[in-house]
């Protein structure tokens, strides 16, 4: 009527994240993560959520306790 009820538009695929320095992290690219010890990770994705997998360890992290509250970035650096 007023245009107070609007169909949400959906998104197709995950959000691009961006690692501490502002540079997108990419699907099969490496990091060095800063938390949790777990060293150059591979990024992976599985559905809509992207996950770091440890080099060293095989440890698999997800990307949503890598945030920074500052910045909205995440606490990685790429490779």
């Amino acid at each position: 009527m007023f245009g107070l009820f609007r169909k949400k538009k959906k998104e197709d695929g995950p959000r691009p994240i961006l690692d501490i320095n502002g540079m997108p992290v990419e699907v099969g690219g490496k990091v060095k993560a800063l938390r949790y010890d777990l060293g150059v990770c591979t990024v992976e994705l599985e559905g809509k959520e992207y996950f770091y997998v440890s080099d060293e360890t095989g440890q698999k992290v997800s990307f949503t306790k890598f945030f920074d509250a500052a910045t909205k970035n995440q606490k990685v650096e790429v490779v």
